[in-house]
Order: C-alpha cells, then sequence, then structure tokens
C-alpha cells in the first residue's frame, strides 16, 4: 500500500504535552495562505494518485479550519481514491456542517481527540472540549455513516489515578467505537509540561504505576472486544489503523505539508517546519536509505505491531539471518523479552512494557 499523510499545523490553543509542528495562526489569512502552499505541494504528487490508498489528515487540529477552507483542502485531494480516508479532529471544533462535509468528500474514519474523559485533568492538558460534546460528535458521526471512529486516549498523567483511567475505559465501552489509540503521556521538550518540569512543577507518574496502568489499558480493552494488534493501538472487528500499517511495516507514503515526513522509493525525506521557509519551498531534506538502514526501520517498527515479523520474510529481503546479524537479541530472548513463534519475532507480554530495550539491539 501507500499512504498520504497531510499536515495542517493550526491549533486554536496549544495543548500542554504536545511537541507536533504547530502554531495558532494569527489570522484567517495565514491560513488562506498556506492552505494555498499546500494545495501546490499537493498538486506535484499527482502522478501518484493512482496508487495512494490511505489519506491521513493531521494535524496540528484540521477540523479548526472554517467549512469553506475544509472544503478548499479536500478539493486539493479530489485527485486521490484512498480505500481509507482519515481526518483528525477535536470534538470542540466539530460541527455538524463540517461531519456532513466529510462524508461528502468521501472521508470514512474520524480519529477524535479525547485524551481523557476527566474534564479536570482535560483543563490540566490545556484541553478546551466537554465530555458532552465527544458524545454528541460520535453519535452524529454515526448518524451520518460514518461509522470507524477512532479515539485518542493518554494515561499516565500527573494527578490521574486508577479510578480516573477505569472512568476512561468505561466511556469507551459506552461510546461503541471501533478503534482506540492510548498512549503514556511523554515529556517532551518545547512544550508547556517540560518548562514547567524544568522549574521543577512537574511530577511524571511512578513506572510502576504506569506499568499497571497500561495493563488495565490492554485487559479492560480486550473485554470489550478490541483486538491489541500494536503497542498503543486497539481494534474491534479489524478495523486497524491501514494509514499507520504502512508506517509499521515500512511502507511507502508520501508527505505534504509543513513538518511532515514522507518515505518512498527508499528515500525519507522532510519539509521544512519554518512555515516561511515552507512557502517558499516545502522541501528541506530528502536522503537515501540503504539497506541496512532499512532493515534497521523495518525491525524496530515492526516489532511494535503485536504480531511481529516474520523472519523468513526478513531473509529472503534482506538476505539476513537476524539472530546471527543481532547477537544482542538472545540476550533479550533470555530475558523473556521477544520470543519467536510461528516463525515470527515478537515482543513477549513482558517486552511490551520494556519495548525501547528491544529496540536497541538494532541500532
Amino acid at each position: 500500500m501507500k499512504g498520504l499523510y497531510v499536515h495542517i499545523p493550526f491549533c486554536e490553543h496549544i495543548c500542554h504535552y504536545c511537541d507536533f509542528v504547530k502554531r495558532v495562526p494569527k489570522d484567517q489569512q495565514m491560513i488562506d495562505t498556506y492552505l494555498a502552499a499546500l494545495r501546490k505541494e499537493i498538486e506535484s504528487y499527482h502522478a501518484h494518485a493512482t496508487t495512494i490508498e490511505t489519506i491521513y489528515i493531521g494535524g496540528g487540529t484540521p477540523s479548526m479550519l472554517s467549512l469553506n477552507q475544509l472544503d478548499y483542502l479536500l478539493k486539493s485531494l479530489k485527485e486521490f481514491h484512498p480505500i481509507e480516508y482519515t481526518i483528525e479532529v477535536n470534538p470542540e471544533s466539530y460541527t455538524e456542517d463540517k461531519g456532513l462535509l466529510f462524508k461528502s468528500y468521501g472521508i470514512n474514519r474520524i480519529s477524535l481527540g479525547v485524551q481523557t474523559f476527566n474534564e479536570k485533568l482535560l483543563n490540566y492538558l490545556n484541553r478546551k472540549h466537554t465530555n458532552r460534546k465527544v458524545y454528541d460528535v460520535v453519535k452524529h458521526l454515526k448518524r451520518i455513516g460514518i461509522e470507524r471512529i477512532s479515539i485518542d486516549l493518554i494515561y499516565a498523567i500527573p494527578g490521574q489515578t486508577i479510578q480516573d483511567l477505569k472512568d476512561d475505559l468505561k466511556h469507551i465501552e459506552i461510546l461503541d467505537i471501533t478503534h482506540v489509540s492510548c498512549y503514556s503521556l511523554i515529556l517532551e521538550e518545547k512544550t508547556y509540561f517540560y518548562h514547567q518540569y524544568l522549574r521543577g512543577k512537574f511530577e511524571q507518574m511512578d513506572e510502576d504505576t504506569e506499568a499497571l496502568m497500561y495493563k488495565m489499558v490492554m485487559d479492560e480493552l480486550k473485554k470489550q472486544g478490541f483486538d491489541h494488534y500494536e503497542i498503543s493501538n486497539y481494534a474491534k472487528q479489524n478495523h486497524v489503523s491501514l494509514h499507520n500499517l504502512i508506517y509499521w511495516t515500512l511502507g511507502d507514503y508520501i508527505g505534504v505539508g509543513l513538518g511532515a515526513h514522507g518515505f518512498f522509493d527508499s528515500y525519507r525525506t522532510l519539509n521544512h517546519k519554518s512555515l516561511p521557509k515552507y512557502l517558499e519551498s516545502p522541501l528541506e531534506k530528502k536522503e537515501y536509505q540503504n539497506e541496512e538502514i532499512k532493515l534497521q526501520d523495518e525491525l524496530i517498527f515492526g516489532l511494535r505491531k503485536t504480531s511481529g515479523i516474520s523472519l523468513d520474510d526478513i531473509s529472503k529481503k534482506y538476505d539476513v539471518d537476524v539472530l546471527i546479524k543481532f547477537p544482542k537479541l538472545q540476550e533479550k530472548m533470555d530475558l523473556n523479552l521477544v520470543t519467536i513463534e510461528n516463525g515470527h519475532l515478537k515482543l513477549t507480554e513482558k517486552g511490551i512494557f520494556l519495548g525501547n530495550q528491544v529496540f536497541m539491539v538494532f541500532i
């Protein structure tokens, strides 16, 4: 498969944990100017139109665009006809008119940024929606026929209790959605939380509680009928994220927009993160990936999938025996972090908690 990632960097406000390429626009003209440049970049990839099978519009907050701006954006993508067409939505910026517009352009999957249903913690994260709004958005999406709905959750938020997380997972059950992406809160540089940390005003959750929360997420979502198919992702009825699977299987994808990454024809691309530079010329860097680098990436990304990696496929593709090339892998097997089942190298349940220790073997 080949994917297309489209980055919309604008937000109405900045969440305290977010380190993505984003900014609060100074006016609507800034957004319009950006969308015109983005359309031009998208047009430069029209030769790939018939091969694109997934589109993912992320951010930032794509749903904060006005109805006219969203129409302009989606018109820019009308040459592409993907199997899976996703847009990220924040509940507070969703309207019924926007939902109908998404539907009219063939968008068939929504990634809804919820993070938590505890409104005190939402305020701590600098999120602006209410639980009522989340329920209203999901209800409307289902009513207009967009059934594939993913919700983002964050756990290990300072001040969050085990009961808070149980409550969040109960809301997931009530909403009856098809996909959940659930991540622990990571302290990233250049975020408000990181600045608070430097001032001694942010204390990360202890590792034992974080691990307990992760286990709770896995167990509860399994009870609800979700398949845990990637370290942080859960799907019902095989409603996996096809676009994200492209990343985890080292498939080809084009990245357009401010700071967007791409990987196709053995090249990794990176666009400028500076808006003035992007408007002048989007591409900042294009680097060839040799077989050694691709093998390393395929092993690291592939082990994120709970199904693991086919050692036979790796052997045929790269003419290599993974266990011989990476002898330290045996140490991780002895520690019960990674195992081989039915010809697949995969993380154990213990290894899922300590995946980075395994990934370092390949670097």
